[in-house]
């Protein structure tokens, strides 16, 4: 088996953009990258369901549990000791810390349903980004991509995709269809790319 870049994925939810990102893996679209851990900030999240079904080893840090002070810390200790090399929140619902992003800088992957700049930033996340679209009139949104920094969707895109807004469209249905024809696609072929990226560039230090 070829080396692969151990990947752990932070979830908060139902998991739906890790179920894409798993399948992508038993596609073949992600050839690069092997998920070794889920970790959850709530342990009713069905990701971890999602998880066992492929059998992927899931964990729970829960903020309640360790306390605030604790949370990254343990965050932190199952990614060192699963060997992970790139993190991906996939509808990850806490702001992860400077100190969190720096220590992984260029190595944090997050998806947000818009195109950046627009609709995103503190505030601008599950349907209130759609409600704003929608608010603001725009004919055409989409999903984006990119490296997570210490500012809020802020870090550099890596992949977006346009998803048109149709007449009659509700936040909710915007939603899906956002997340069927651009964060379910873009998600994993940036995964992919990162992945691909790491290996070379371990490679490259050890010649």
């Amino acid at each position: 088996m070829k080396n692969k870049t151990k990947i752990a994925v932070l979830v908060s939810g139902g998991g739906t953009n890790l179920q894409a990102i798993l399948d992508a893996q038993k596609s073949g679209v992600i050839n690069h990258g092997e998920v070794v851990a889920v970790i959850s900030s709530s342990p009713t999240a069905y990701a971890l369901e999602r998880a066992k079904n492929h059998g992927v080893e899931g964990f729970v840090v829960s903020k309640k549990e360790v306390g605030k002070e604790n949370f990254e810390a343990e965050i932190i200790k199952i990614i060192e000791e699963k060997g992970a090399e790139l993190i991906v929140l996939a509808g990850f619902m806490s702001i992860l810390s400077e100190s969190f992003t720096k220590k992984y800088e260029n190595r944090i992957l997050n998806v947000h349903p818009s195109l950046i700049p627009s609709f995103c930033g503190e505030g601008f996340y599950g349907l209130r980004v759609h409600e704003a679209a929608l608010s603001y009139g725009v004919k055409v949104t989409g999903a984006t991509v990119h490296y997570v920094n210490e500012i809020a969707d802020g870090g550099k895109i890596i992949l977006q995709k346009a998803v048109e807004i149709k007449e009659g469209d509700t936040a909710e249905i915007l939603q899906k269809r956002v997340m069927q024809e651009a964060e379910w696609k873009i998600l994993p072929q940036a995964v992919e790319l990162v992945s691909k990226e790491i290996l070379n560039m371990k490679e490259s230090e050890v010649l």
